[in-house]
């Protein structure tokens, strides 16, 4: 395993741990928006003030490469990372969306992304249209998004939601 392949590894991981949010939604707080919003407001605000201060002061800045540079891509040395835009992304979702759909949608990224990674790095043989994405990737993220959709909607649905989170993984560059 290569350096690349070993740190998208580690970020895969971080990823496939962000399912802990719709499920807790579903599970834990029974799409009870008002308590899921008790911890996700918080979480969200901490992930803000860490990114701000990390990006307003170079001591900050540099305590934090240390720590987890090397999981961070080079757009998120000098922006938000990507934990950020996933905290805000929950936020909005849950708050804007009916509870099913916001559950599927955040672990459909959650496990989409994950396993286009985790298929499409080491065994991505069938580049599609020239990208760096595979068709073993595409697959794997179609099929994870496609068999957890089924556990929580109507299959259809479910059908639909993993075409569009396929589509969606595809496209993100």
């Amino acid at each position: 395993m290569t350096p690349k392949q070993k740190k998208e590894l580690y970020r895969k991981l971080i990823h496939i741990s962000l399912i802990l949010l719709p499920l807790s939604y579903y599970f834990i707080f029974h799409y009870n928006r008002k308590l899921m919003f008790l911890v996700l407001v918080p979480l969200t605000v901490i992930a803000l003030i860490i990114d701000v201060v990390r990006l307003e002061h170079k001591t900050s800045k540099r305590v934090f490469l240390n720590l987890v540079g090397i999981l961070l891509r080079k757009h998120e040395i000098d922006n938000f990372t990507g934990a950020t835009y996933m905290m805000i992304s929950a936020l909005l979702c849950i708050a804007f969306f009916p509870a099913e759909i916001a559950v599927a949608s955040l672990a459909f990224l959650a496990i989409g992304d994950t396993l286009a990674a985790l298929i499409g790095i080491p065994y991505g043989k069938r580049k599609i249209l020239n990208t760096a994405k595979s068709l073993e990737g595409s697959l794997a993220c179609f099929t994870g998004c496609f068999i957890f959709g089924i556990l929580f909607l109507n299959p259809v649905v479910a059908f639909a939601g993993a075409v569009i989170a396929t589509i969606a993984e595809f496209s993100r560059l």
